[in-house]
């Protein structure tokens, strides 16, 4: 037997079952999730645009890729961006989207002017957007382009972290990110600046669904 197999046989023979701690119960109650999201995000220098529905949510990205004059977007291949043909909606754009389009991802995000990117969740409390890895999902299409903008469901939106944490089903994705706002640097004199390490714009499109959020989430509230 190697030293390796002596150690790991040690090891499994010690082993111990796991108790974890009981979750979290938050104590955080916002009477309108969307307008604290609002709220905090736009204190975090970040843009929130309303639509009532996906289909004028759409309208919002036309009205921003005009806005910014947009040749090259990137985009990831997730809900509910996957459910339209981009190419075909802004023919005047270069596309690439992730894991669908041939040639070097880092190298278009680099040259990219906008970043196109869904979520898995928006926090109300810090107006941070929950984003994560796996198929079709790339972190450089929300770190690279200097603007990113996040199509948003009001029936994502949660409380807080804690809340959206014990209500998600699943194991936890291998890297999630939570991005609150566009990227900001301040030197010694605190003198703000947008844009250093990632995006200058951050601009979340806020849309309804119709959809009821999960039920999960009133039962972890606190009632106290």
């Amino acid at each position: 037997m190697s030293s390796r197999d002596e150690i790991l046989n040690r090891l499994r023979r010690q082993a111990r079952p796991e108790t974890l701690p009981p979750v979290w119960r938050s104590q955080r109650e916002f009477a309108d999730l969307a307008a604290r999201f609002t709220e905090s995000l736009t204190a975090a220098k970040g843009e929130v645009r309303r639509a009532e529905s996906l289909e004028r949510a759409w309208a919002e990205v036309d009205a921003i890729l005009r806005e910014v004059g947009a040749q090259a977007v990137v985009a990831n291949n997730e809900p509910p961006l996957n459910a339209i043909a981009l190419a075909a909606r802004w023919p005047d754009c270069e596309w690439h989207v992730v894991d669908q389009t041939p040639g070097d991802l880092r190298q278009f995000c680099a040259r990219a002017d906008i970043g196109l990117s869904g979520v898995e969740a928006a926090l109300a409390e810090t107006g941070s957007l929950v984003v994560h890895s796996g198929p079709g999902k790339s972190r450089m299409v929300t770190l690279l382009p200097p603007v990113h903008i996040a199509l948003v469901p009001v029936s994502g939106l949660m409380p807080d972290i804690f809340i959206w944490t014990a209500a998600r089903a699943g194991k936890m994705p291998a890297n999630v990110i939570l991005i609150s706002g566009p990227s900001k640097s301040a030197d010694i004199e605190m003198t703000l600046v947008l844009g250093v390490h990632g995006p200058r714009r951050l601009i979340a499109v806020l849309y309804d669904t119709g959809e009821m959020r999960d039920s999960r989430v009133a039962e972890l509230r606190t009632t106290d």
